[in-house]
């Protein structure tokens, strides 16, 4: 017989900016700044290390894969047997121990293993940690809850690599025996908030009392799902396979700027230009998040899929045309903020709405294992393309990919 603890009351719609809500997106913060650090500066230090866009394409979704899994393993098990918040501690002490590792790395074997284990301990706190915030939070006042939720996380995101373009130009004047060096001290650096981040979820955030069910089976509790989530499930699926890595985002910037500006200094404005990406991401959160509480949550994460085709297209006809400057790349990196901020705050909201309460961890594992199957799918695909063929071609499938997950979305009910 299942064993069952009694679920808390949630709070009021007038506190849903608790202890919980503000501890785990003090958290992400911190976690962002640790590993989006890498994010910003990875596709630069592949470049001094001589490593191809294909195998960035790999690494990138090679790493979204991992986690992808993780996260429904984990789902599973804390609807299973609890201990939500002491797995989600290890998946953020996971985090730096990896960014050790690629600061070491003088070839791709090390970055990929750095990067899979961090994006392991990405997907094992991922779906536990969203568990535990929505139900710290009434059902009226998710999109808040969630959209400042996303919006510290990102803060995080905008810092780290903000700084880390700050660090890494102030090391280029330091002296060094090879041009990698200067990455890896910005790498090194960055284990200092991903061990803050570990102790801050500690210290801050309560989990909230959940149903276990120690007799629960991961295939049976799949099959079991709502059907209406598994529709859903398929038009995320499908818009995830045109949803590329965003260090190819930054790659491509990169690529673009370097005959004018030489490589260094073409990375460093592509790291700037990601930087305003997660501002807009920052700023935009908590509005649309709020927006949905009022308008629905399904139709504003519509238009999110909507934004991202056109930031793929962009992104395309950029490199159709041979050449791109800062002011059109700043354009390409806004809209892909608008969509990612969407994205991010409404997809689990919308998964919440679908699925019972003593499932909602299974449930946002199987999201992030489709995003990430996806994801991997898109991203290597993108890759190979740009080596194979060439960007444009890469991108343009990424538009009409994530365009077919739009219409699904758009028809699913």
């Amino acid at each position: 017989m299942p064993t069952t603890a009694p679920l808390l009351p949630h709070p009021s719609g007038s506190r849903w900016l608790n202890r919980t809500v503000a501890g785990a997106g003090i958290t992400s913060a911190l976690g962002d700044f640790c590993y989006e650090t890498t994010t910003v500066i990875l596709p630069g230090f592949l470049a001094v290390l001589g490593v191809p866009a294909a195998a960035l394409g790999l690494i990138e979704g090679a790493a979204d894969a991992v986690a992808s899994f993780t996260k429904m393993i984990a789902g599973h098990v804390a609807d299973k047997l609890g201990h939500r918040k002491a797995l989600v501690l290890v998946g953020y002490a996971l985090t730096p121990v990896g960014q050790a590792l690629i600061a070491l790395a003088a070839g791709w074997p090390l970055l990929l293993a750095g990067r899979l284990l961090s994006w392991f301990g990405k997907g094992l706190r991922g779906p536990l940690r969203d568990a535990i915030v929505v139900q710290a939070v009434s059902e009226e006042t998710r999109g808040r809850a969630f959209g400042f939720h996303r919006a510290a996380d990102t803060l995080g995101a905008v810092a780290g690599p903000l700084l880390g373009v700050v660090l890494l130009g102030w090391a280029q004047g330091l002296p060094a025996h090879d041009a990698a060096w200067p990455f890896r001290l910005v790498l090194w650096l960055s284990l200092v908030p991903g061990a803050l981040a570990v102790l801050a979820f500690l210290l801050l955030v309560r989990d909230p009392q959940h149903s276990i069910n120690p007799a629960l089976q991961l295939m049976h509790s799949l099959r079991t799902l709502p059907l209406r989530f598994k529709r859903y499930l398929g038009a995320v699926g499908l818009f995830g396979i045109g949803d590329f890595s965003h260090s190819l985002l930054i790659l491509a910037a990169t690529t673009l700027l370097t005959p004018l500006m030489g490589v260094v200094r073409a990375a460093q404005v592509a790291g700037l230009l990601y930087v305003g990406r997660n501002v807009v991401q920052v700023l935009g959160s908590y509005p649309i998040g709020a927006l949905a509480d009022r308008v629905g949550h399904r139709p504003l994460l519509l238009a999110g899929y909507a934004l991202g085709v056109l930031t793929a297209t962009l992104t395309a006809l950029v490199f159709w045309r041979g050449s791109a400057g800062v002011p059109a790349l700043a354009g390409i990196f806004f809209v892909a903020g608008l969509y990612v901020a969407t994205q991010e705050a409404l997809e689990s909201t919308v998964t919440a709405a679908m699925v019972p309460t003593e499932r909602l961890a299974t449930s946002y594992g199987a999201l992030g294992t489709v995003n990430g199957v996806a994801k991997f799918v898109s991203s290597a695909a993108v890759g190979l393309a740009w080596s194979l063929h060439s960007p444009a071609a890469g991108f343009a499938l990424a538009a009409v990919l994530m365009l077919a997950g739009t219409i699904a979305l758009a028809r699913s009910r």
